[in-house]
């Protein structure tokens, strides 16, 4: 089954061209299923292409899905156009207001890693959008800082500021290959990764129910669980495009700023190579299963979504 778009949201015919299938509102309304109802609220600056990365992965399962825009209320951004956000976008205040339900939240991250959490804008807001996930989405992934903060907010786990960025493609090892979420995972793998904090797997381990699915002896944890908050976080970057961290370096550089360049990303490690995608399969892997682990657990009377904490699969 094909992801449910607008026609007109950019992300509609990219996909299309790539061979996802799509449909739009008219199409869906003949087929006689509950579709999955996934949100992605959206804190990255470039709105498009991270809506466009979401609905890739997402629309990529035999499941038919309607995906809803979110954004933060009072925050403004400067990098989208406001009739785009204006067209497709809805506040938080709003989607809170009206009592919707949700089988899946993605909350992205932000570049916005070098402030402590509560010197964030809408901090406050944010905090309110975890709450309300506990009482009106079944499953919710918190990515890179949207997944740091999260389970800060929870569990109490710190961000720390690393020397250097840690940025580039890194191996990462399968910690819990009976789970799930990574049926179909190699043992090791190899993910892209862009921040400038890290999350320590000691102080996760300490803190009550979380499991480390996903880890890198040199990027740190990177995907782990939250059963008693139906939550995964994950503080790296399966989603990205081939060209993603190509972008962020080559704004960098031309900004003159101090970066080196990303590691095992480029063939030879030579930026006038163009990058090589050792990422796909897994990121498809990944949400792919989080879709099928939604579609096997969440009620299907959407009203019952949220009333039963336990964990997943009972």
């Amino acid at each position: 089954m094909p992801i449910k778009l607008p026609a007109s949201l950019p992300a509609y015919s990219v996909l299309g061209r790539e061979g996802v299938m799509v449909m739009d509102e008219a199409l869906a309304a003949r087929q006689d299923i509950r579709p999955l109802r996934i949100a992605l609220l959206n804190l990255m600056p470039k709105k498009i292409q991270t809506e466009t990365q979401f609905a890739r992965l997402i629309g990529a399962t035999p499941l038919q899905i309607e995906f809803n825009l979110i954004r933060m209320t009072g925050h403004e951004t400067r990098n989208t156009a406001a009739e785009h956000m204006e067209a497709f976008y809805r506040p938080f205040e709003e989607v809170a207001t009206s009592g919707e339900k949700f089988d899946g939240l993605v909350i992205t991250g932000a570049p916005i890693e070098h402030l402590p959490f509560e010197e964030v804008t809408y901090w406050d807001e944010l905090r309110q959008v975890f709450e309300w996930s506990q009482t009106n989405v079944h499953s919710t992934f918190g990515v890179c800082w949207g997944g740091m903060a999260m389970i800060h907010h929870f569990h109490g786990v710190k961000k720390h500021l690393l020397d250097a960025k840690a940025f580039g493609c890194f191996r990462h090892e399968n910690c819990a290959p009976e789970h799930p979420l990574l049926r179909g995972f190699s043992d090791d793998m190899v993910m892209p990764v862009s921040r400038w904090t890290e999350m320590k797997r000691s102080e996760i381990e300490a803190a009550e129910g979380l499991r480390v699915l996903i880890d890198s002896a040199e990027a740190g944890p990177c995907l782990v669980e939250d059963p008693g908050h139906r939550a995964l976080y994950i503080f790296n970057h399966l989603e990205y495009d081939s060209g993603t961290l190509k972008e962020e370096y080559d704004r960098d550089v031309e900004k003159g700023e101090p970066i080196g360049v990303p590691c095992n990303y480029y063939p030879e490690d030579d930026p006038a190579r163009p990058p090589q995608n050792r990422w796909r399969s897994h990121a498809h892997l990944l949400y792919g299963n989080w879709i099928s682990e939604i579609y096997l657990t969440t009620p299907f009377e959407m009203e019952r979504i949220g009333q039963d904490m336990t964990d997943l699969r009972k």
